[in-house]
Protein backbone atom coordinates (compact mmCIF):
# COMPACT_ATOMS: atom_id res chain seq x y z
CA UNK A 1 0.00 0.00 0.00
CA UNK A 2 2.64 2.11 0.71
CA UNK A 3 4.66 1.57 -2.77
CA UNK A 4 1.12 2.95 -3.97
CA UNK A 5 0.97 5.85 -2.55
CA UNK A 6 4.43 7.06 -3.38
CA UNK A 7 3.65 6.29 -6.93
CA UNK A 8 0.64 8.25 -7.14
CA UNK A 9 2.36 11.30 -5.53
CA UNK A 10 5.07 10.93 -8.17
CA UNK A 11 2.66 10.55 -11.15
CA UNK A 12 0.91 14.03 -9.58
CA UNK A 13 4.15 16.02 -9.07
CA UNK A 14 4.00 18.73 -10.88
CA UNK A 15 0.26 18.56 -11.54
CA UNK A 16 -2.77 20.96 -10.64
CA UNK A 17 -4.74 18.70 -8.74
CA UNK A 18 -7.80 19.24 -6.94
CA UNK A 19 -9.57 22.81 -6.44
CA UNK A 20 -12.75 24.48 -5.45
CA UNK A 21 -13.79 24.10 -8.93
CA UNK A 22 -13.18 20.51 -8.96
CA UNK A 23 -15.58 20.02 -5.81
CA UNK A 24 -18.26 22.33 -7.55
CA UNK A 25 -17.99 19.67 -10.88
CA UNK A 26 -18.25 16.82 -8.61
CA UNK A 27 -21.44 18.79 -7.29
CA UNK A 28 -22.91 19.73 -10.21
CA UNK A 29 -22.40 15.96 -12.31
CA UNK A 30 -24.09 14.44 -8.66
CA UNK A 31 -26.86 16.83 -9.36
CA UNK A 32 -27.20 16.29 -12.61
CA UNK A 33 -26.64 12.40 -12.52
CA UNK A 34 -29.80 12.02 -10.03
CA UNK A 35 -31.65 14.35 -12.40
CA UNK A 36 -31.14 11.78 -15.08
CA UNK A 37 -32.12 8.83 -13.51
CA UNK A 38 -35.64 10.65 -13.35
CA UNK A 39 -35.55 12.03 -16.62
CA UNK A 40 -33.56 9.56 -18.93
CA UNK A 41 -32.02 12.33 -21.28
CA UNK A 42 -28.68 11.28 -23.17
CA UNK A 43 -27.83 15.22 -24.16
CA UNK A 44 -27.90 15.22 -20.23
CA UNK A 45 -25.87 12.17 -19.62
CA UNK A 46 -23.11 13.38 -22.77
CA UNK A 47 -23.21 16.67 -20.12
CA UNK A 48 -22.32 14.65 -17.20
CA UNK A 49 -19.08 12.79 -19.54
CA UNK A 50 -18.31 16.15 -20.26
CA UNK A 51 -18.01 17.35 -16.70
CA UNK A 52 -15.99 14.68 -15.35
CA UNK A 53 -13.62 14.75 -18.54
CA UNK A 54 -13.09 17.81 -17.99
CA UNK A 55 -12.78 17.29 -13.99
CA UNK A 56 -9.69 14.76 -14.98
CA UNK A 57 -8.38 16.60 -17.41
CA UNK A 58 -8.13 20.29 -15.04
CA UNK A 59 -6.77 17.49 -12.44
CA UNK A 60 -4.03 16.19 -14.10
CA UNK A 61 -3.14 19.13 -16.13
CA UNK A 62 0.45 20.30 -16.09
CA UNK A 63 -0.38 23.78 -16.65
CA UNK A 64 -0.62 25.03 -12.78
CA UNK A 65 -0.63 29.13 -14.08
CA UNK A 66 -3.59 28.78 -16.32
CA UNK A 67 -5.32 26.23 -14.03
CA UNK A 68 -5.38 28.63 -11.32
CA UNK A 69 -6.33 31.41 -13.07
CA UNK A 70 -10.09 29.15 -14.00
CA UNK A 71 -10.19 28.95 -10.29
CA UNK A 72 -9.69 32.24 -9.30
CA UNK A 73 -12.71 33.56 -11.46
CA UNK A 74 -14.96 30.78 -10.07
CA UNK A 75 -13.78 31.81 -6.76
CA UNK A 76 -14.91 35.54 -7.96
CA UNK A 77 -18.35 34.17 -9.03
CA UNK A 78 -18.52 31.77 -5.77
CA UNK A 79 -17.85 33.67 -3.07
CA UNK A 80 -20.28 36.02 -3.05
CA UNK A 81 -22.68 33.33 -2.79
CA UNK A 82 -20.93 31.28 -0.20
CA UNK A 83 -20.49 34.48 2.16
CA UNK A 84 -24.80 35.05 1.67
CA UNK A 85 -25.70 31.60 2.40
CA UNK A 86 -23.13 31.40 5.28
CA UNK A 87 -24.65 34.27 7.11
CA UNK A 88 -28.28 32.87 6.48
CA UNK A 89 -27.37 29.77 7.94
CA UNK A 90 -25.81 31.66 10.86
CA UNK A 91 -28.87 34.08 11.36
CA UNK A 92 -31.36 30.98 11.41
CA UNK A 93 -28.77 29.49 14.05
CA UNK A 94 -29.06 32.73 16.53
CA UNK A 95 -32.42 33.45 15.70
CA UNK A 96 -33.47 33.06 19.55
CA UNK A 97 -30.93 35.09 21.44
CA UNK A 98 -29.91 37.61 18.34
CA UNK A 99 -31.43 40.09 15.49
CA UNK A 100 -29.59 41.31 12.34
CA UNK A 101 -30.27 44.60 11.00
CA UNK A 102 -28.34 46.53 8.58
CA UNK A 103 -26.76 50.06 8.96
CA UNK A 104 -28.68 52.52 7.00
CA UNK A 105 -25.02 54.46 6.15
CA UNK A 106 -22.86 51.90 5.46
CA UNK A 107 -24.84 48.77 4.71
CA UNK A 108 -22.89 46.54 7.37
CA UNK A 109 -24.99 43.58 8.74
CA UNK A 110 -25.02 44.26 12.10
CA UNK A 111 -25.73 41.38 15.18
CA UNK A 112 -27.91 42.74 18.09
CA UNK A 113 -29.29 41.39 20.67
CA UNK A 114 -32.45 40.02 20.85
CA UNK A 115 -34.43 42.83 23.25
CA UNK A 116 -37.73 43.82 22.27
CA UNK A 117 -39.11 47.41 21.86
CA UNK A 118 -37.29 50.29 20.05
CA UNK A 119 -33.83 50.89 20.79
CA UNK A 120 -30.54 52.78 19.35
CA UNK A 121 -28.16 50.77 17.99
CA UNK A 122 -24.36 52.43 17.16
CA UNK A 123 -22.45 51.10 14.21
CA UNK A 124 -19.56 49.69 14.61
CA UNK A 125 -17.94 50.71 11.43
CA UNK A 126 -18.75 54.54 10.38
CA UNK A 127 -20.22 55.36 14.08
CA UNK A 128 -23.67 56.26 12.67
CA UNK A 129 -26.29 55.87 15.07
CA UNK A 130 -30.12 54.60 14.18
CA UNK A 131 -33.05 53.64 15.27
CA UNK A 132 -33.96 49.73 15.58
CA UNK A 133 -37.48 48.09 16.27
CA UNK A 134 -37.46 44.47 17.54
CA UNK A 135 -41.06 43.00 17.24
CA UNK A 136 -40.30 39.64 18.61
Amino acid sequence: MRNFRDRLAQFMYGRYGIDQLYYAFIVISLILIVVNSFFHSSIMGILIWAILILMTYRSFSRNIYKRRRENDKFLIFWNPIKGEVSLTIRRIREIKTHRFRKCPNCKKVLRLPRKKGKHTAKCPCCHNEFEVRIFF
